[in-house]
């Protein structure tokens, strides 16, 4: 009965500890200049920020002109994102969605 217990307490507080260590996790769409036009182009982008610190997951698409970046807010922020883009000679700018509304966070 003993063990039990001591398993049942330490199972509640792993459940405990990964609750409190909830991240901010958001998201940034971007349009970049020069214009992705072929696979090259979204290689570049996705193998650049995938070192990248704080940046969970990288999206492209040529078709849309449109990169989608998942990233930790507690460890990176969308402005330092998008100044990012000028490291690898893209300027990069918030995508607005079909409404004229810029993309959610």
């Amino acid at each position: 009965m003993n063990m039990r217990k001591l398993f049942f307490v330490a199972g509640l507080a792993v459940v405990i500890a990964s609750g409190a260590c909830a991240k901010d996790i958001r998201t940034v769409s971007v349009t970049t200049d020069p214009q992705m036009h072929c696979a090259n182009c979204e290689k570049k982008i996705k193998n650049f920020f995938r070192f990248e610190k704080g940046i969970k997951k990288i999206e492209t698409s040529v078709t849309e002109q449109r990169v989608t970046i998942t990233y930790d807010a507690d460890k990176t922020s969308e402005d330092k994102i998008i100044d990012s883009f000028s490291k690898i000679d893209y300027h990069a700018e918030k995508k607005e969605n079909a409404s004229g509304q810029e993309s959610a966070k």
